[in-house]
């Protein structure tokens, strides 16, 4: 670097470490804000006292610039239901980085369609095409029929990086099993994320065939459009992320249901900004039917009303964390109960509020909220994760009975 000093004045050790950070880039993912949580059971239940059980917690954290991206730290809850957080590593490590490895022809020339990219340059791209392909083969294929097409090249080439947009915005990341989970980071990657990754809701989603592995929706921002897209993930060490597709795929809060529902996937959303909608599909990656199921009642919910996170099954039904805005913006946690065999009949509802930002939770990032993106059931308790006024997080408990009980 001392070639690119103005003088030869020997500089401070304060000065060569910002000179030294600025050159390497250092960036402070979390320097703004840690907030947004979300809770799920952690892959690894070994070596664990009775009554314990490890769990994953994912968090927002927004760095320099007002760039979001998602990072984890891991934990103990104990039969008393005390939490333990595992101290995080100083530093993230950057993960290996490639498009999807293998695209599936069908599933692409779909998503083609739902963009009203499905014409007849890109099925004659597709068709030169293995049912399975790379991101290399795509490319070379598209620059083939580019070349077929020279005299409507300036039509079409919008068209080409349309669908690289598209091809990129499907990726994964891998890290190694030496890399602590709080080391681990999953940083904007795809085009449609490159302001950043926002409040994954993270679910254990159990097949059908007793398997189980870890979805979380969020959302993609890339600076002037906000799109839901889903992250895949069996151990928290190779993350898939794919697009969603068809009309029912919009605005943010998409929370998937813990496992399939009478044979379909089954997912909560807010479409308008204001209620709380229901969806099945039977492909997990296009959604096309809605309908509302929960309408703001109460004061405390009556600007705009949301989830706060995937349902929990209970054997009273399915119990869901909501986020009600009323007056002056401020955000409170409330809870719903739905039928277990037709989570479209609303079966319970806490009139008050569960969570409201105290005198102590009021001033952060975004003053004036609590919120939260997934919560577990342990020992017959709730265990809420929530942030605090967009900045910080903490945990609450509340016996499942007693939480229960207190719905009209």
């Amino acid at each position: 670097m001392r070639c690119y000093l103005p003088t030869d004045t020997p500089l401070s050790e304060n000065r060569q470490l910002l000179v030294g950070a600025y050159f390497t880039q250092e960036y402070a993912l979390e320097s703004a804000a840690l907030f947004n949580p979300s809770m799920v059971w952690h892959p690894n239940q070994s070596n664990l006292a009775a009554g314990s059980r490890r769990f994953v917690l994912s968090l927002r954290a927004v760095g320099e610039g007002h760039t979001s991206s998602v990072t984890f730290r891991s934990g103990v809850i104990d039969g008393d239901n005390q939490l333990s957080i595992d101290g995080p590593t100083k530093f993230v490590t950057t993960p290996e980085f490639v498009p999807d490895a293998v695209y599936d022809k069908e599933l692409f020339f779909r998503k083609l369609a739902e963009l009203d990219l499905g014409n007849p340059f890109t099925g004659h791209v597709l068709s030169k095409l293995a049912s399975a392909f790379t991101l290399d083969q795509l490319d070379t294929s598209l620059k083939s029929c580019l070349r077929e097409y020279r005299s409507q090249h300036h039509e079409l080439a919008p068209i080409v990086e349309k669908v690289i947009t598209l091809a990129k915005s499907n990726y994964e990341i891998t890290y190694l099993p030496d890399h602590e989970l709080s080391e681990r980071l999953i940083f904007p990657f795809g085009p449609t994320e490159t302001n950043g990754i926002e409040d994954a809701r993270f679910v254990q989603f159990q097949e059908e065939d007793g398997s189980s592995q870890y979805y979380a929706t969020y959302s993609a921002y890339d600076g002037k459009m906000v799109l839901p897209q889903l992250l895949e993930t069996k151990d928290f060490l190779r993350f898939k992320m794919h697009t969603l597709n068809g009309p029912a795929i919009s605005d943010k809060g998409l929370a998937l249901f813990p496992r399939m529902v009478n044979g379909r996937y089954a997912m909560l959303s807010r479409q308008d900004g204001e209620h709380l909608y229901l969806m099945y599909s039977d492909m997990l990656y296009f959604w096309y039917a809605k309908e509302i199921i929960v309408k703001p009642t109460f004061p405390w919910e009556f600007v705009q009303m949301g989830n706060c996170g995937s349902p929990i099954e209970t054997d009273s039904g399915w119990l869901v964390l909501t986020h009600g805005v009323g007056p002056m913006r401020k955000y409170c946690i409330g809870a719903i109960l739905l039928d277990l065999d037709d989570p479209s009949r609303l079966i319970g509802r806490l009139k008050e509020p569960l969570l409201t930002p105290n005198e102590n939770e009021r001033e952060g990032y975004v003053p004036n909220v609590v919120y939260s993106c997934g919560s577990v059931i342990h020992n017959g308790h709730l265990v809420l994760p929530y942030a605090m006024s967009d900045y910080a997080t903490t945990f609450a408990t509340v016996p499942v009975d007693k939480l229960l009980s207190s719905m009209i």
